[in-house]
């Protein structure tokens, strides 16, 4: 009588061989196509292990050039991929698919205060705590990243310029707009608020990422401290 084989999963691989453990450790680039697509399905069959189906699937169409161009029933007509397998696939083509749609032109470009006090007004103005908010910019000032770097009240010792530009050097941005609310809707600066800005772009001086403006976003109304000659 045969004895049904073990579905082989990931997991039993041992540490070292393990996909996930790999990418966790050591980055995605470490990873083959084949190991890649092994983390999508997940499992084997009782036939064969997770990844001998990774790599039947990629024989099947060539490679990830003709994968990305698969239909769902070419994916299920493949022994031992169901529906929930095809799906992953096709899910995780799709995210690939968008994200190398993406272009420059999709992204807000920054030319003056007020485009700065345009994208953020309607998300901020409403916050009952102050945060304080930082746009990292490209070369062209469009915007690549917004990070909430501090909520509370704003504070020289509290928003520390290594927060600010950890997340530049990561995004490698050229230069940065920082802004945060006044929830009582007055966006006149305070005399933290301008220690605060004089302090960041000092900072950015000294390593050569140029703060271009503070906002403060009122109430439908704003102010620009590069404007009123604080920085």
């Amino acid at each position: 009588m045969l004895i049904p084989q073990k579905t082989l999963m990931i997991r039993d691989y041992q540490d070292e061989d393990k996909p996930r453990e790999r990418f966790i450790n050591q980055g995605p680039q470490s990873l083959s196509n084949q190991e890649l697509i092994a983390i999508l399905l997940r499992t084997g069959s009782k036939e064969e292990s997770v990844i001998n189906l990774a790599n039947k699937l990629l024989q099947e169409f060539n490679g990830l050039r003709s994968l990305k161009e698969a239909s769902f029933n070419e994916l299920t007509s493949i022994k031992g991929i169901g529906h929930a397998k095809a799906v992953q696939v096709l899910a995780a083509v799709e995210v690939g698919r968008r994200i190398a749609n993406i272009t420059f032109e999709d992204r807000f470009t920054i030319r003056s205060p007020e485009d700065g006090a345009t994208f953020l007004m309607n998300e901020m103005r409403f916050l009952t705590q102050e945060h304080f908010v930082a746009l990292y910019l490209n070369t062209k000032n469009q915007i690549i990243h917004q990070q909430t770097i501090f909520i509370g009240s704003l504070n020289a010792s509290i928003v520390h310029p290594r927060e600010v530009f950890k997340e530049a050097f990561k995004r490698s941005a050229a230069s940065i707009i920082c802004a945060h609310n006044h929830p009582s809707g007055d966006p006149s600066p305070s005399k933290e608020d301008i220690d605060v800005t004089r302090r960041l772009v000092e900072c950015g001086k000294m390593i050569g990422i140029e703060v271009l403006d503070h906002l403060i976003i009122g109430e439908k109304k704003y102010v620009s401290l590069k404007e009123k000659g604080y920085m």
